[in-house]
């Protein structure tokens, strides 16, 4: 018996072609070149002149099959499985409400697929994380026949016309059940473009109740006065020395309390923080498309066209980042994104976890459990030299935050360097930047904010410069002393976050975001100039580019400041947002704090302060996860 796989063909391989002329091709990045990769652009998939996704993925299909077929296509999507929730398609052409409606129908519904609609697989196994779609061509007894892309990448057998076979069986009630034949992955049904609703499965929204936030405490037999973080550990040793013993919470009346989220919330913190992020990504492509709007992030216009080049070839380098929230019955809405330079990773990652093991807290599941799984996994696709430079600066948090970092990247394979400051770098005759070792320095994760290296440049009089490489290339000798500028804009040097993640890091960007999401229900209406329409209640006022909570002023209707704080962003530019107060628990103000990891949600943990505006002196405490009518029970209670 042959048991040989069958050869991936090529990226961009034609592999066959289905109804309608529908071209399926090769989605095996592994077989392009690395100079190619990074040029977003020519991965972009257009078809009469209509965005239809990234090249040769899943989705673009669907959505190239979706406009063939009908002429409406539906927006980008978090993740393949997110078809599944989808009401409708529109028309690209127009600006209007002209759609057609979708249902969706669980696998085993007695509304059987027909060629034509479209497959939906959850995450899990083979497509973990992001799911699957795929068309369906023919409907049988006893399979189905469908095309698909991103699978196995495989040219068709000749005079076949479609992508493979799937078993079906038809039970006693009539109900239609597909088997899937990869492990581990779960088959969600089928979604037809029907005006009939008949079996299909009916929306569901969220039971307010489940996302309050709820307070527990763990039986106190001493567990505070041992040591539980392990100071062997580079990271541990700093943290337990920043927070003065082994310790999440500064507390030390808080050192035996947690607090747990419902699995429903869970779920709902885990989709909408996908969905936004895309939001977010698709809000700095419209900026990047429409430079004019780069005028309100006050970054000097000699250097849009890096920052533009940054955004085309370097978007899948981004690897964290980090949503802040505020979660009660009262709702899910999201503050801001911290798209570059985000913290909290290690507390939520490492800290909280060891600290339910040490107190003996196994209610319900950790928060933070997938975090660093998935730090390791997403530092294992980036290519290039095995060594990782670390740059932070001298302060306590950036520290231990970058050794957490140090041993992520390490256990993806890497050889790390963590490097305090930049005095230890220089430039070779070539140009190139090399450690203290003589090592050229080819990829650094680092603390700094890019606003940093935007303040050292707009000291430096760049605006009076007429060409910022140029500018940035006569600098790259010997004779000089490379600033933080000159590492981190360096074009043979890749970043970690990149520099295109400056934009959704701004809160310029919350503007443009209300623009074209005016009435999304997780997002807070924002202005750049104060708009009595937009904000009849109480708003807030915060800098573009502030960050940990300074120079944040929160007024009320009247016009009376309800509370600010200081800080050094003073001096910046200023956007108005719609204000929604944090749920207050054991009378302190708790903010939820997503992070994203490649581009989908790994965890998330809670801050804590008794303060309305939380700060980088804000404390943490452990979140779980907890039942549904554990929630709903604690809210019956008297």
């Amino acid at each position: 018996m042959n048991t040989k796989k069958p050869t991936k063909a090529p990226f961009d391989t034609l592999l066959g072609i289905g109804p309608k002329g529908l071209k399926v091709y090769s989605s095996n990045y592994d077989s392009i070149k690395k100079s190619i990769k990074s040029d977003r652009d020519s991965f972009r998939s257009y078809f009469d002149n209509i965005w239809m996704g990234f090249k040769w993925q899943c989705v673009e299909l669907a959505r190239r099959w979706m406009y063939l077929n009908t002429g409406y296509t539906f927006e980008d999507v978090p993740m393949a499985y997110d078809i599944f929730k989808l009401k409708d398609i529109k028309n690209p052409h127009t600006k209007t409400s002209d759609t057609l409606p979708l249902h969706s129908f669980k696998n085993g519904s007695q509304r059987h697929p027909e060629p034509g609609c479209l497959l939906i697989w959850d995450e899990g196994g083979q497509f973990e994380v992001t799911g699957h779609v795929a068309i369906v061509t023919e409907v049988l007894d006893d399979k189905i026949r469908i095309i698909e892309q991103n699978v196995d990448d495989t040219i068709w057998v000749e005079n076949q016309n479609y992508s493979r076979e799937l078993k079906a069986v038809i039970d006693q009630d009539g109900g239609y059940w597909i088997k899937c034949e990869c492990e581990k992955a779960k088959i969600l049904g089928w979604v037809i473009q029907t005006q009939d609703a008949s079996y299909s499965e009916k929306p569901s929204s969220i039971n307010p109740t489940l996302l309050n936030i709820i307070l527990r405490r763990i039986p106190e037999n001493n567990q505070s006065s041992h040591s539980w973080l392990n100071v062997a550990n580079e990271d541990e040793n700093v943290y337990v020395k920043v927070m003065n013993g082994h310790k999440l919470t500064s507390s030390d009346e808080d050192q035996y309390k947690f607090l747990c989220i419902s699995k429903s919330a869970e779920q709902e913190l885990k989709r909408v923080s996908n969905e936004l992020h895309m939001m977010f990504l698709r809000t700095t492509d419209h900026i990047m498309s429409n430079p004019d709007l780069l005028s309100h992030f006050s970054i000097p216009p000699i250097i849009w066209p890096k920052l533009q080049k940054s955004w085309s070839s370097q978007y899948n380098q981004m690897i964290t980042g980090r949503l802040d929230f505020t979660m009660s019955n009262q709702g899910l809405k999201v503050y801001e994104y911290n798209a570059d330079s985000a913290s909290c990773y290690m507390e939520c990652g490492k800290v909280q976890l060891k600290w339910a093991d040490h107190f003996g807290c196994d209610i319900g599941n950790g928060t933070g459990e997938r975090l660093q799984p998935d730090l390791v996994a997403a530092w294992k696709r980036v290519d290039g030299s095995h060594i990782v430079h670390l740059l932070y600066d001298d302060n306590p948090e950036e520290t231990y935050h970058t050794l957490f970092m140090k041993e992520c990247i390490e256990l993806a394979g890497f050889t790390c360097k963590a490097i305090c400051g930049v005095d230890a770098f220089s430039f070779d005759k070539n140009g190139n930047i090399v450690d203290a070792d003589g090592t050229k320095v080819k990829i650094i994760w680092k603390t700094w904010a890019w606003e940093t290296v935007l303040e050292q440049l707009r000291n430096a009089n760049i605006e009076d410069c007429e060409n910022l490489d140029n500018f940035l290339e006569q600098r790259r000798t010997p004779l000089h002393s490379p600033k933080l500028f000159d590492i981190l804009l360096h074009e043979k040097i890749q970043i970690f976050e990149p520099f295109w993640t400056i934009i959704p890091s701004n809160k310029a960007v919350l503007p443009i975001l209300t623009e074209l999401y005016p009435d999304h229900p997780n997002l807070l209406k924002s202005s750049f100039d104060f708009n009595e329409d937009l904000f009849k209640d109480s708003y807030v006022i915060k800098p573009i580019s502030g960050r940990c909570g300074e120079n944040i002023k929160i007024v009320k209707k009247d016009g009376d400041i309800l509370f600010n704080t200081d800080g050094q962003f003073d001096k910046k530019n200023y956007i108005f947002q719609e204000y929604f107060s944090l749920p207050k628990v054991d009378d302190k103000n708790i903010q939820i704090s997503t992070f994203i990891v490649f581009h989908h949600y790994a965890g998330s943990c809670a801050r804590t302060d008794p303060s309305l505006i939380l700060t980088s002196a804000s404390d943490i405490l452990a979140l779980r996860i907890i039942d549904d009518w554990e929630i709903l029970a604690d809210h019956k209670l008297p």
